[in-house]
C-alpha cells in the first residue's frame, strides 16, 4: 500500500481480525511507528510502519 493514501482518522480493515471479533481499526499516531485503535473494543496497537504496510487489507474513509 501507499504511504500517503491513509492519515489520522482514517479508518482500515487488517488481514487478521482481532480477538474481540473486529478487524476495523482507526489510525491515531502515523510517524516511523504507527498506532492504531480497535473500534470495538477500543485495544490500541502500535507497530513499524513496514510491519504495517505488509498487514492491511483496504482502507475505510
Amino acid at each position: 500500500m501507499n504511504d500517503n493514501k491513509y492519515d489520522i482518522g482514517t479508518l482500515v480493515v487488517m488481514k487478521k481480525g482481532h480477538p474481540c471479533g473486529s478487524n476495523s481499526w482507526e489510525i491515531i499516531r502515523i510517524g516511523a511507528d504507527i498506532k492504531i485503535k480497535c473500534t470495538n473494543c477500543g485495544r490500541l496497537v502500535m507497530m513499524p510502519r513496514v510491519e504495517f504496510n505488509k498487514k492491511i487489507k483496504k482502507i475505510i474513509k
